[in-house]
């Protein structure tokens, strides 16, 4: 795949299905790199506060290496690493503001539907009898439903891409790469939701194939577990652990390779970087 960009005013989009295309051949050039990278990700998880922190800039320093392909200026992981390092407490900044972001909106979801229901149960009570009113409140609530599920979307989205800017970008730190992210998305929600949405579909195969193998292993143990469960319910336990974080160290990349693609895109048009796609196979 090629694409050429000129001036800012004759950039154009990549497509949903150039991104995905990317994104795939990023994520299978650099599998196993970015793999091990994710696997030491996730180990990190176990570690409270610090792990947490390194576990977001492993998961970014996969972004700005894809990036680095991208622009056609690689660099090496310890290279990358290093600097991903260097800004390890701003990326547990973000980690825990985007932690209090989420919490406000949902909590704003919440209060939603406590007024919506108090007003409806208001409505109710003097409508007793009443199969429109009743039809009415549905109906309302439906909708109000949908619009709130699609506000969380559009929100969330807005912060895609938080990660990314604090692993690629100078003088950006924890709490202005959340504004950087809401900037470079801007009027392109939707646009970003159907690449999303497009890339969860290619990840189902592989989603319900791990869970078959972690299923047939918990099968096979729960007999051993039932006759001995003092030696064999630690090892099922550190399998399954052991299983999930390789699980989601497959997925991982290809995420990352995601937002990599995207966070080209939106600074290749929006400041007209007069970036390319290489030729190549990446």
């Amino acid at each position: 795949m090629s694409e050429n960009f000129g001036s800012p005013g004759q950039i154009q989009p990549l497509s949903v299905g150039n991104v995905v295309s990317a994104a795939v051949r990023l994520y299978r050039s650099h599998l196993k790199d970015y793999f091990l990278l994710a696997l030491k990700a996730y180990v990190w998880v176990l570690v409270p506060v610090y792990g947490w922190a390194k576990f977001y800039a492993l998961s970014a320093l996969i972004s700005r290496l894809a990036f680095g392909e991208l622009v056609n200026q690689p660099e090496s992981i310890s290279s990358g690493e290093r600097y991903v390092n260097s800004r390890l407490w701003q990326f547990l900044v973000t980690m825990l503001l985007m932690l209090l972001i989420s919490i406000g909106i949902g909590l704003g979801v919440v209060v939603l539907f406590v007024l919506f229901g108090f007003l409806s149960a208001f409505v109710g009570l003097g409508q007793q009898g009443n199969p429109a009113t009743s039809i009415l409140i549905i109906i309302f609530t439906i909708v109000v439903s949908i619009v709130a599920v699609v506000a969380v979307f559009w929100l969330l989205t807005r912060f895609y891409l938080v990660d990314v800017p604090l692993a690629i970008e100078d003088n950006i730190n924890g709490v202005s790469t959340i504004s950087r992210s809401w900037e470079l998305t801007q009027g392109h929600v939707w646009r970003i939701l159907s690449i999303s949405f497009v890339a969860f579909l290619i990840t189902i195969p592989a989603q319900i194939a791990l869970q078959i193998i972690s299923t047939v292993i918990q099968v096979i143990f729960l007999p051993l577990i039932n006759e001995n469960s003092t030696i064999f319910s630690p090892i099922l336990i550190v399998l399954i652990l052991a299983f999930s974080f390789s699980t989601g160290a497959i997925i991982l990349p290809f995420w990352q390779a995601i937002k990599a693609v995207i966070y080209y895109d939106m600074r290749s048009r929006r400041e007209g970087l007069g970036l390319q796609l290489r030729d190549r196979k990446i």
